[in-house]
């Protein structure tokens, strides 16, 4: 990489921590004067620090996803979590280790909340976002930190093989066997087997929810899932596709660069292990609990696939956050709105752990 392109990239992720900086500092009746007028989608108006934040972004000349290739994509994705994830939360314990895998050794790492005093633990198995191409456990540790720090709960997060080297269904392989190895070990280091929560935002939620669906009816099978903005069908066109696909962070574009990396071909796309959605049969599934956006491509997968567990008698909790972006898991330090949606996220989690007598 030549100097000048090292310098700016420099210059960029300045730019970024300046624009995270403004859209948190800000006084919001600053904002909702140099934002304009509120954007209106689907009956849903964007919450004003989001689209002001937008603006900067748009300002700043970031690329769009789908243009920067995997490797740069890789990089970029993980510096914007780095620069928008908030402050490092305190943990009382990160081990990474390796695990089997279904080709040689998967690695995960284990984060423990400061202070624990029980032997076994519930723990969130958690995976990244990021369109089964980008994102790592790296990009994800502010993330993963949040999680453990406030949940009350281990956090193993997977570092799942991506694509485009590793096509379908290598992730969701991984994600299985992820699972197995948990149930079967984890109590050897502090995890309650009996009180794994399957989880992850994005591509992330994707894996657990056909994670989910790959070990219904074991001996052994997770207590809840925790889906947040899940892709649930990378067949269908639904309106949320177009509505929301330009001008909020995750484009229509973006999406189909993704597809097209991660799939061998799109007839795969109909598979219900890359499509949670088009199961035939989502009975007898863990109770869930789904989040969405409002101003996400994403959104009507989501809350279709909350609809029709639901409707399969999956005891299923869908909240949608109608003013957020997609990635807002990934914002915290930046947008106030994703601060408070992340803490509702987890006080729902804490209160569907405690129902369940966990």
């Amino acid at each position: 990489m030549g100097q000048e392109t090292v310098q700016m990239r420099q210059i960029a992720r300045e730019v970024q921590g300046r624009a995270a900086h403004m859209a948190l500092r800000m006084p919001i009746s600053w904002v909702h004067i140099v934002a304009g007028q509120p954007v209106v989608v689907d009956g849903r108006t964007l919450e004003s620090r989001t689209q002001w934040f937008l603006q900067l972004l748009a300002r700043s000349g970031q690329q769009k996803l789908h243009t920067l290739g995997v490797a740069r994509g890789r990089s970029e994705f993980d510096l914007f979590m780095a620069v928008l994830g908030g402050r490092s939360e305190p943990v009382g314990e990160i081990v990474d280790r390796t695990i089997p895998g279904p080709a040689g050794r998967l690695r995960v790492r284990l984060y423990r909340p400061a202070g624990a005093v029980a032997r076994l633990l519930p723990t969130l198995l958690f995976f990244h976002g990021g369109g089964f191409v980008i994102g790592s456990l790296e990009g994800y540790d502010l993330v993963c930190r949040y999680l453990t720090a406030h949940t009350g709960c281990a956090v193993v997060a997977v570092d799942y093989r991506l694509a485009p080297e590793h096509k379908f269904p290598a992730a969701i392989d991984d994600g299985v066997a992820a699972f197995r190895w948990l149930a079967a070990e984890g109590a050897n280091f502090g995890v309650d087997p009996a009180r794994i929560v399957v989880a992850g935002d994005s591509a992330g939620a994707t894996i657990a929810a056909v994670m989910a669906q790959e070990v219904r009816g074991a001996a052994q099978a997770p207590c809840l899932q925790w889906l947040i903005y899940p892709a649930t069908d990378l067949a269908e066109q639904l309106p949320s596709h177009t509505s929301c696909g330009e001008g909020f962070l995750l484009t229509q574009a973006d999406m189909e660069w993704f597809r097209a990396q991660y799939l061998a071909d799109l007839g795969q796309a109909a598979d219900p292990r890359a499509s949670p959605l088009r199961a035939a049969d989502l009975s007898g599934l863990p109770p869930a609990l789904v989040f969405t956006a409002g101003f996400d491509p994403l959104r009507d997968e989501g809350r279709a696939y909350a609809d029709r567990m639901a409707q399969s008698n999956v005891k299923t909790y869908h909240r949608e956050f109608d003013s957020l972006i997609h990635g807002f898991v990934g914002m915290r330090g930046a947008l106030p709105a994703a601060a408070r949606a992340m803490d509702d996220m987890v006080a729902t989690l804490r209160h569907e752990l405690a129902r369940l007598g966990h």
